[in-house]
């Protein structure tokens, strides 16, 4: 299967390495009593020092490397760094998390998701590989015949990688924060560091690399948590095939305790603009500013019907089409063979963890039911200040209730005065979830902290994708191909590790307010992309007839659309669309996105002969299975 056996030696090693090195911790802290903010901080220094070392072995002066990895990464580990890629700290750390709130409709994400990898498969990779190239501007630019095209395309890429990397910088500072013990803004500027040192010397090599060894982090760290709290709450260690039990008890638990929302009952959220008055309230709070903050609404017209399942369903399908950070991975494999055997590799890496995600969900909602709630609540005094908590049956405060607390992401209220905590007296952030289950099931603390480095590894490997992907929009796409054709691929080169370290600046200031859950945000990253790139590349590839001027009209109107549905919903819930959230509003980006790219080009002259011809090039890959392919002249 391997060409070059010392790859597969080294992370194998590397797998082992980090399992003993865990056992270890694990050991010493139930029979020696390890100090739990030593076992923190030795996961952080293990796994930021890795990122770093391997991020200066792989640091480079070559541009191929830098852009595209050479183009020599196999297949499998294409795979596996495109699956550590792919799970952000949104599958990571808030899917679970949403799943757990919203129970049925919470699945639309898992499906969304997956399928979008099907799509991929089947409609972009082999023909973007057998294209070639840096960049998907590259492609729009060579395609849609120049500059014009390429510009817009490039303002599009930069859009929506800043809107997820955003997210994955508010993961990081909610890890640094619980388990380090720092400020959330501060854990941000730590973590960013470690990204920076990745991305900057290496680009795309560096990151591809760095992102192997995150995926095994990563999926280590989800699957053991949920493995042990199945056998505790089980007796089984399979967590997939106890799901049902889960289900069953969650089901029995909201009958007993007559909770009004079932989890397992389909379509039952409602539309409401909760998020956006915490957000302009936050950054009211944090900046000084006097913004007016949204009056509550919430408009429950469209309860009970599929439209936004559906919506979010297919949004975020042909959103995962349409990423920029993910669709240039196709670019780093030696062959069209090899993308196909990369895509299929990293949908088994993304099943690993999707198929457990709701049994996570499950066990950890199971957990809450049965041994936290109809606990008392009590008052604790901590730094000063006092804080309603929840005490054990020996009258003691929960230890995880205050830590998580004192984060501002979680709150016990003693609503109706009778001293015994109710299921809606506790408000946990999704974002929590993940990372607060394994103190909640009373695991021991090198799991919270394991899980902690897990959701490091997945924000941190998907922010060094998206900071390339940015860097080459502006120093490749704007830079070189637009404004100066004739520069060196050193200055081209600085110029993107220069870029590097301005976006990722940027993306910390902007993840400071926290303007909503991470999954929230990537899901508007997914609408972005759904409302501008995935049209362009399905016509674009199977459409000759499309043209500059439908390319740049559909993308300017896909996004235009995408963004005021996004921007008007979620700041009042009135304005909707068969009750269709922000989140799906990449459905109406993309629609208008078709319809302007299709009417533009009709009405306008057809691209010339050798664009065409380029296009019955890429759209026969098993032809020509090359390093690269021969665009037209721009």
């Amino acid at each position: 299967m391997f060409k070059n056996m010392t790859l597969p030696k080294a992370y194998g090693l590397f797998t082992i390495g980090f399992l003993l090195f865990s056992i270890t911790l694990l050991m010493l802290e139930i029979f020696v009593g390890l100090n739990t903010a030593f076992i923190g901080w030795c996961f952080i220094i293990l796994t930021m020092g890795l990122y770093a070392t391997i991020g200066i072995i792989s640091r480079t002066k070559v541009l191929d490397e830098y852009y595209v990895a050479g183009r020599k990464v196999p297949g499998f580990f294409n795979g596996m760094a495109t699956g550590a890629d792919w799970m952000s700290a949104a599958s990571f750390i808030s899917m679970a998390g949403s799943l757990w709130a919203l129970g049925y409709d919470g699945l639309a994400y898992i499906m969304g998701w997956t399928g979008g990898y099907v799509l991929l498969a089947l409609l972009f990779a082999p023909y973007l590989r057998k294209f070639g190239q840096y960049t998907i501007p590259d492609f729009v630019g060579a395609r849609f015949g120049g500059n014009k095209a390429r510009g817009v395309a490039a303002v599009a890429a930069i859009i929506v990688s800043f809107t997820y990397v955003t997210a994955q910088v508010t993961g990081v500072g909610l890890i640094m924060a619980r388990f380090v013990g720092v400020p959330y803004e501060l854990g941000v500027i730590i973590g960013l560091s470690g990204v920076l040192v990745c991305s900057f010397l290496g680009g795309m090599k560096a990151v591809t690399w760095t992102q192997v060894a995150q995926y095994v982090i990563l999926i280590v760290a989800y699957l053991v948590p949920v493995t042990f709290l199945s056998l505790k709450l089980t007796g089984f260690p399979i967590p997939e095939l106890a799901y049902g039990q889960a289900l069953q008890n969650i089901t029995r638990l909201e009958t007993e305790q007559k909770i009004a929302k079932p989890y397992i009952e389909p379509y039952n959220e409602v539309l409401s603009n909760a998020s956006a008055i915490g957000a302009v309230n936050q950054i009211n709070q944090m900046t000084g500013a006097k913004l007016e903050v949204p009056k509550a609404a919430t408009v429950p017209d469209w309860k009970n019907t599929p439209w936004d399942f559906m919506a979010l369903t297919f949004v975020l399908m042909i959103g995962t089409a349409g990423l920029p950070h993910i669709l240039i991975r196709y670019y780093t494999v030696p062959s069209i063979r090899e993308s196909r055997k990369s895509v299929g590799w990293a949908l088994f890496f993304i099943f690993l963890l999707y198929f457990t995600a709701p049994a996570y969900a499950a066990f950890s909602r199971w957990e809450i039911l049965q041994n936290v709630i109809g606990l008392k609540i009590g008052t604790v005094q901590d730094g000063g200040k006092d804080w309603t908590t929840v005490l054990n049956k020996e009258g003691k405060p929960l230890p995880w209730v205050l830590n998580f607390a004192k984060t501002g992401l979680l709150t016990v209220s003693d609503t109706n005065k009778d001293g015994v905590l109710q299921f809606s007296e506790i408000v946990i952030n999704n974002d929590l979830i993940v990372l607060s289950t394994p103190e909640i099931a009373g695991l021991p603390y090198t799991i919270a902290a394991l899980v902690a480095a897990g959701g490091l590894a997945a924000a941190l490997s998907t922010a060094d994708g998206l900071l390339v992907v940015i860097a080459s929009a502006v120093a490749h796409d704007f830079y070189f191909r637009i404004i100066n054709p004739k520069a060196s691929a050193q200055t081209r080169m600085n110029l993107g590790k220069a870029m590097v370290v301005v976006a990722a600046a940027v993306a910390a200031l902007a993840a400071m307010p926290r303007l909503a859950l991470i999954v929230q945000m990537v899901s508007w990253a997914f609408s972005l992309a759904a409302g501008s790139f995935f049209p362009i590349i399905l016509l674009g590839i199977f459409w000759k007839r499309a043209n500059g001027p439908g390319a740049i009209a559909g993308i300017i109107g896909g996004l235009a659309v995408t963004i005021i549905y996004m921007f008007g919903n979620y700041t009042n819930p009135a304005f909707n669309v068969f009750g269709i959230s922000h989140l799906s509003a990449g459905l109406f980006g993309a629609a208008a996105n078709f319809a302007l790219t299709i009417v533009v080009s009709l009405v306008t002259a057809p691209p010339p002969k050798e664009i065409q011809d380029f296009v019955d090039h890429v759209r026969h890959p098993q032809e020509v299975d090359v390093v690269g392919a021969a665009a037209p002249a721009e």
